[in-house]
């Protein structure tokens, strides 16, 4: 089970804790008693997670700033003087990058690169995750996984920023943090499902608001094929890498936080289980196709998290969904967003190894 005691007390800083992600790890971390202080942007979708589960509530400090806004930002990190960070702000999304390319360029590189040097002048810091992508990897349209030794590319301008982000945090690594002790490291995981995420262009948010308003799935790539998570299994393996590396900054590096072969699937199966487990949903396969590009095939292999964090897939994918569209079942039943993300956590807990 998660090490709750490491975590009691410490102070840490989280980038983009209004977001899907950063909800779900707010939330872990206050469970735990961790001294939990976010930056970000307001949510930018109605509903959102930080406002149906009242994130803002359970962590110590809730701070609205754009990370493109270096000094701005730079005052506010060094008010916080993090012992951790966990750096998820970004612009996520692929389609939303051929529409405002310069935005995602600014947000997810440039972005990184003003939180890395105000970091510099934090004298408590001793770890540092920063989140990327499975994207990162020039896409070879392969069979088999992608390891964190492969090339970095990135067709779209989203894949490109973030592989351009995993430069700038090797580059701050090697140049600034490691002379000090400090870990840096980066952690590449895959497409993240679970309840509270309400972002445009994926998959089981644009479901439930189809299924739920009696409208019909359209579903782009049917064969696209990624390797499915649920979204506590990479939160799990970022606070792993951040307990390990605290005091041991040898472990710095890129990690890639993936499920099995078995949860690596294509789109129409996620939909079709989905569509069931949601209580009936229609489907309509290739529709509204567009001349944007998407890579067909991502694989992640995740051995190195596995052999060095022992960090390995709890959940199968089908659990994955089913666990997914019943959150967002009981969501709109009425229920709690807060409890029922906890009531995933505890469940997941439960079914980690002892320490």
């Amino acid at each position: 089970m998660q090490n709750s005691s490491f975590w009691k007390g410490k102070r840490v800083l989280l980038t983009g804790h209004s977001g899907f992600k950063g909800g779900w790890l707010s939330l872990w971390l206050a469970e735990m008693q961790a001294d939990v202080y976010g930056i970000s942007l307001s949510p930018d979708s109605n509903p959102n997670l930080f406002d149906a589960a009242n994130v803002g509530s359970v962590i110590n400090s809730s701070v609205f700033c754009d990370i493109c806004d270096r000094d701005a930002l730079a005052q506010h990190v060094k008010a916080i003087n993090p012992e951790i960070v966990f750096h998820l702000a970004a612009q996520p999304l692929v389609r939303a990058s051929y529409r405002d390319p310069l935005l995602t360029f600014d947000t997810n590189f440039m972005g990184t690169a003003h939180l890395l040097n105000a970091l510099r002048e934090c004298s408590e810091l001793k770890c540092a995750v920063m989140i990327t992508t499975d994207k990162v990897y020039k896409n070879q349209e392969w069979l088999w996984p992608y390891r964190e030794n492969e090339a970095l590319g990135g067709h779209d301008p989203y894949s490109a920023s973030k592989a351009a982000s995993e430069h700038v945090i090797s580059s701050f690594r090697d140049s600034f943090f490691a002379e000090k002790g400090v870990s840096i490291s980066s952690a590449r995981a895959g497409n993240v499902i679970g309840g509270g995420d309400w972002s445009e262009d994926r998959l089981l948010p644009d479901a439930v608001r189809a299924w739920s308003s009696g409208r019909t799935l359209e579903v782009r790539n049917p064969n696209a094929v990624r390797p499915w998570q649920h979204v506590v299994e990479p939160l799990y393996g970022y606070l792993t890498l951040a307990e390990r590396s605290f005091n041991e900054a040898s472990l710095a590096g890129a990690y890639n936080f993936g499920p099995s072969h078995e949860g690596t699937d294509d789109v129409r199966f996620v939909a079709e289980l989905a569509a069931s487990k949601f209580g009936g949903g229609k489907v309509v396969f290739g529709a509204a196709q567009d001349a944007l590009h998407e890579a067909k095939t991502l694989r992640l292999d995740s051995s190195k998290s596995r052999i060095q964090l022992g960090v390995k897939p709890v959940w199968s994918l089908q659990e994955s969904i089913e666990r997914t569209m019943k959150w967002y079942r009981k969501f709109l039943d009425g229920a709690d967003a807060r409890k029922l993300c906890l009531a995933d956590i505890d469940d997941f807990d439960k079914r980690l190894p002892l320490l």
